[in-house]
C-alpha cells in the first residue's frame, strides 16, 4: 500500500528535525568525522509509529552508534516533540535502522568491476540477494 500524502509530510518534518538532532548530538558528543544522516522515514498508517533509517559515515562505526541512538530513543523523542509542537500533536515512536543501501550498491559495483559475477555467485551480494 502507497503512502498517503500525510504519511509523507510527517515523515518529512521527522527526517528533517531528526537530521539537526542526530548530528548535533554527534558533534557535541565528540565525534568529529562522523555523519549521520536520515535517509528515509516511513511513518504506519495511524501514525503511530515511525521507521527511521540512517545513514552513518563511516560503515565501521555504524552499529555501535545505532546501538547509542537507540539507548537515546527517549530524549531523541522529547527533543522532536520540543521541535514539532506547532505541527504535530503526537511524536510517533521511533525505530532506527542501518540504511545500508549504499553499501550494497558498492558491493554491485565492486563485482561488476571484477571478473566474479554476482549472478553467478549470488553470496557475493550479502542478504540482499533474492530467494
Amino acid at each position: 500500500m502507497e503512502e498517503s500524502q500525510r504519511q509523507k509530510k510527517i515523515g518529512s518534518v521527522l527526517q528533517k528535525d531528526l537530521v539537526e538532532i542526530l548530528q548535533g548530538a554527534a558533534t557535541q558528543g565528540g565525534m568529529r568525522g562522523v555523519i549521520i544522516s536520515v535517509s528515509k522515514v516511513k511513518v504506519t498508517v495511524d501514525l503511530l509509529s515511525a521507521k527511521v533509517y540512517l545513514s552513518i559515515f563511516p560503515n565501521e562505526k555504524a552499529k555501535e552508534l545505532v546501538t547509542g541512538i537507540r539507548s537515546n530513543q527517549p530524549f531523541i523523542k522529547h527533543e522532536l516533540a520540543k521541535r514539532t509542537k506547532n505541527q504535530l500533536r503526537r511524536v510517533p515512536s521511533l525505530e532506527f535502522y542501518i540504511d545500508d543501501s549504499l553499501e550494497h550498491i558498492d558491493k554491485i559495483e565492486q563485482s561488476l568491476k571484477r571478473t566474479d559475477n554476482p549472478l553467478n555467485d549470488p553470496d557475493l551480494l550479502g542478504s540482499h540477494k533474492k530467494s
